[in-house]
């Protein structure tokens, strides 16, 4: 584990290797900045630039990816910086506790220690600054079924086949609400699956209130159009406002039920339809990974959709000092807009002046059609009309949902703490990720609240003992 003598070791250090890290790691090398860059995962690239390992000899990878030679000017200029010892690649590390030192370092500057495990043992690092460019992860709302063997998130059948060239079945409903489901099940069909539906909860209507923002990112219509051409020649079925409410099967799913969805989301009676399949891949949009900025303060603003993404200003600054932010944690908006911000954060970092034209004007087009893209799939209010009293809303505790009503109407839990500590509910190994959103809703929350937990993954006692 790698340690640092003073408190200068690196200029900056750059918390996720996905499109916004990788944007951001090399154009601060290519500053002359020395930079960390640490990722949780084996290989630079996140969760979009996933790609098969080595011993795979996976002969065309470029062929479920989008803008694959973008990653590959990436990656040259990753392996550069690394020759020559501007940067130091961290794989297979988590940060788990960001720490702001007193005093700074002798320049003055903002100084932080990075405490990072790789999950046996633990060291910590410093920087002067740091990039949060850690992404998101899925949006899981429950329904009856979702448990079973089979059922996958839309997400994690992509990371399946990008990683290890398989896929979670031969015929695979693929639902759920967002443009991830699109590319997700155009993979699939192009690596041999059976799709015999797209279930999108959403009915695409709300991008045709603002044509200006569609009409500045044509790149995005011309994804949109691709994919549509691809289902169509695997005669895949895109149904619109519509929603798995069960899955069904013992030892695995064997078919889902789809019903049409009202406006707020609540199925339509009489319209239930049964779909064979032998996989379900399922996910309701994304939720920005905020942990290690949270814990220290940092401000916070409520996305479209609901969820919560970090505050910035126009050069991707954070609240917090010496903390800046790019990517999805700053919004979800995809690999393009992440780029962007990565590279508009090293700048700042580097102490360049604010840059004019092109750069900027991506940025602004892009976010803009984030934000557009979040109003348009956000989860209506009558999704828990799918569930059961049985259904299971926490998979790692087992608390269903009549547990979950029980507690806010009979007990008086009036948010999901209150909820967790009266039900265990999100007290599991994902920590309520997975199901954190669900019990929220469940509960009455009106407003997401950030979530502020002092480590951002699970950590040894022993070693937490050990911490300096």
């Amino acid at each position: 584990m790698p340690t640092s003598p003073d408190v200068t070791g690196y200029d900056l250090a750059v918390i996720g290797a996905g499109p916004a890290g990788l944007a951001g790691a090399v154009a601060a090398a290519d500053r002359g900045l020395r930079c960390a860059l640490l990722d949780a995962g084996a290989r630079p690239g996140g969760q979009y630039y996933r790609h098969p390992a080595p011993e795979l000899r996976a002969a065309r990878p470029d062929r479920l990816h989008h803008h694959w030679s973008t990653f590959i000017g990436l990656a040259d200029r990753l392996a550069a910086h690394r020759q020559a010892g501007r940067i130091e690649l961290l794989s297979g590390r988590h940060v788990f506790l960001l720490e702001a030192e007193q005093g700074g370092d002798a320049a003055g500057r903002s100084a932080w220690r990075l405490h990072v495990t790789t999950g046996e043992r633990t060291g910590h690092l410093r920087a002067a600054a740091v990039l949060l460019a850690t992404g998101a992860y899925e949006r899981q709302l429950p329904f009856p079924g979702w448990t079973l063997p089979g059922v996958v998130t839309a997400g994690g059948a992509q990371a399946m086949l990008k990683a290890g060239l398989v896929l979670p079945g031969r015929r695979i409903v693929v639902a759920g609400s967002g443009p991830l489901l699109l590319a997700a099940a155009a993979s699939l069909t192009a690596a041999g699956a059976q799709v015999p539906a797209v279930v999108e909860a959403g009915d695409y209507l709300g991008y045709a209130r603002r044509p200006g923002v569609l009409a500045a990112v044509p790149g995005k219509l011309g994804e949109g159009l691709t994919h549509g051409v691809a289902l169509a020649r695997h005669a895949v079925r895109l149904r619109r406002a519509s929603a798995v409410i069960e899955a069904h099967g013992t030892e695995r799913v064997t078919a889902v039920t789809v019903a049409r969805l009202d406006a707020d989301w609540r199925p339509v009676a009489g319209t239930e339809r049964r779909i064979a399949c032998d996989a379900l891949a399922v996910g309701h949009g994304l939720v920005p990974q905020l942990e290690l900025a949270t814990e220290l303060g940092a401000e916070t603003r409520t996305v479209p959709d609901g969820t919560l993404a970090l505050r910035v200003d126009a050069r991707q600054r954070t609240t917090v000092p010496g903390l800046w932010a790019a990517g999805e944690t700053c919004g979800v908006g995809g690999a393009e807009l992440a780029l962007a911000e990565g590279e508009l954060a090293a700048l700042a970092i580097a102490g360049e002046p604010a840059p004019s034209g092109a750069l900027l004007a991506r940025r602004r087009r892009l976010r803009g059609f984030a934000e557009l893209m979040a109003a348009a799939h956000r989860p209506g209010a009558g999704w828990p009309g799918w569930l059961r009293p049985d259904t299971e809303v926490c998979r790692c505790e087992e608390v269903p949902a009549q547990r979950i009503t029980e507690a806010v109407e009979e007990l008086g839990a009036t948010d999901a703490r209150t909820v967790k500590l009266l039900t265990r509910a999100g007290m599991g190994w994902c920590q309520g990720r997975m199901c954190g959103p669900a019990v929220a809703a469940l509960a009455g929350t009106p407003e997401p609240a950030a979530d502020r937990r002092p480590l951002s993954c699970p950590v040894r006692l022993g070693d937490l003992a050990q911490l300096p």
